[in-house]
């Protein structure tokens, strides 16, 4: 068994540098020994990819990571973790640890600097606090990877991977969905953690895409109408455009007439080809 998956070895390493876990940050660590070694495999790094991981905790996936890939850069914000990390991942010389705030780094530099042009994936066991955040500024920023392979909560993977048009779909489906396709791989139990979370994790993987699935004409336009169309999920996608957009309810009732759109439809029953004819009325008007 790898010595990062023996929970006595964790805690020997954890204790030794005086780490004590910190509930702000999320930190709760994979112990599983079969959990890393499949999100590694899964996430689609071989001997000629790169891999970005995000929180890499005691270096468990960054270990697996580094089995595979070529090069590992992954970014802790938990500058506790550094010492403890020099000494779990000291066998590897494919590795490099970056003390920041993943959600403030300039990404794009970061790969080009790390990376150069080569494949580039992003792996991690991301803390629940910042998953959406997280997410989105990977996709938004239109980074140069292939995949972006998160563990999640499992509710939140559902949300994440619900098709658009249907009733677990949100706003960040919708996100999500245009600029990548994606699939949940597997779940995992919240006693594959250090220490075990209240609720189970699944491991979800988001294959990006050169082009999005729907023609926009604004895509500032799109992003609007989606946040705004969920704001209220519970009222009709009329009187929820109307508070999002800051609109007249006549207003809101034209915008749907003009894009085909029974004014009471919610927002939850919205296609992706819905959401940009929408979006593409409120830019004409």
């Amino acid at each position: 068994m790898d010595r990062l998956t023996d929970i006595s070895y964790v805690k020997g390493v954890l204790s030794k540098h005086g780490f004590t876990f910190s509930k702000a940050l999320g930190q709760n660590f994979l112990i599983n020994p079969s959990v890393c070694p499949k999100m590694a495999e899964l996430c689609g790094c071989g001997e000629n990819t790169g891999a970005i991981e995000i929180g890499p905790g005691a270096g468990v996936l960054t270990n697996e990571l580094a089995k595979k890939a070529y090069k590992v850069v992954a970014v802790e914000l938990d500058k506790r973790l550094l010492p403890v990390l020099s000494e779990t991942l000291c066998d590897h010389d494919n590795i490099k640890v970056i003390s920041g705030d993943a959600m403030k780094l300039d990404l794009k530099r970061l790969i080009e600097e790390e990376f150069g042009n080569g494949d580039v994936v992003v792996c991690a066991n991301l803390p629940y606090y910042i998953t959406s955040p997280m997410i989105m500024k990977l996709l938004e920023e239109k980074l140069p990877i292939s995949s972006l392979t998160v563990m999640v909560q499992k509710e939140a993977a559902d949300r994440i991977c619900a098709q658009p048009g249907t009733r677990e779909s949100g706003a960040i489906s919708a996100a999500v969905h245009y600029y990548s396709s994606p699939e949940l791989l597997f779940k995992v139990s919240k006693g594959s953690f250090l220490p075990a979370p209240k609720v189970d994790s699944a491991v979800i993987k988001l294959n990006i895409l050169k082009e999005p699935p729907v023609s926009l004409n604004d895509e500032k336009s799109f992003f609007r109408v989606v946040k705004a169309a969920f704001s209220q999920r519970r009222k009709t996608l009329s009187n929820s455009l109307s508070s999002g957009l800051s609109m007249p309810k006549s207003s809101a009732a034209e915008l749907l007439a003009g894009a085909g759109i029974p004014a009471n439809a919610r927002a939850e029953e919205m296609t992706m080809e819905q959401f940009a004819k929408i979006a593409d009325a409120l830019t004409q008007a």
